[in-house]
């Protein structure tokens, strides 16, 4: 079993800045994958980007260049920095963990509200 706790969500004008952070707990999170998803009302939940233990990450097309995924494996945290952010930025961010073999180990947390609004 893996935990993940979100937090650093909030209210942010149109241009600034978050970071997300998400602390997981549980047995073997080298071998997970983890990463950040985001669902905007009446949207599909997306995904963000994701990280693995050794530092390799991967973006949606889309989030290229405004959003930032970093891991501490120390901490066993994975952080989200936002930038230039947008209304359309306004979603429910989660985080997940996704093991890198057992593909169908997947884990979530329970989310925290990103709004940008002026």
């Amino acid at each position: 079993q893996v935990q993940l706790v979100e937090s650093g969500g909030g209210l942010v004008q149109p241009g600034g800045s978050l970071r997300l952070s998400c602390a997981a707990s549980g047995k073997g999170l080298v071998y997970y994958k983890l990463g950040w998803w985001r669902q905007a009302p009446g949207k599909q939940r997306e995904l963000v980007a994701m990280i693995t233990a050794s530092l390799n990450s991967a973006y949606a097309d889309s989030m290229q260049g405004r959003f930032t995924i970093s891991r501490d494996n120390a901490a066993n945290t994975v952080y989200l920095q936002m930038n230039a952010l947008k209304p359309e930025d306004t979603a429910v961010y989660f985080c997940n963990a996704v093991h890198l073999t057992f593909i169908d180990l997947v884990f979530w947390g329970q989310g925290t509200q990103v709004t940008v609004s002026s």
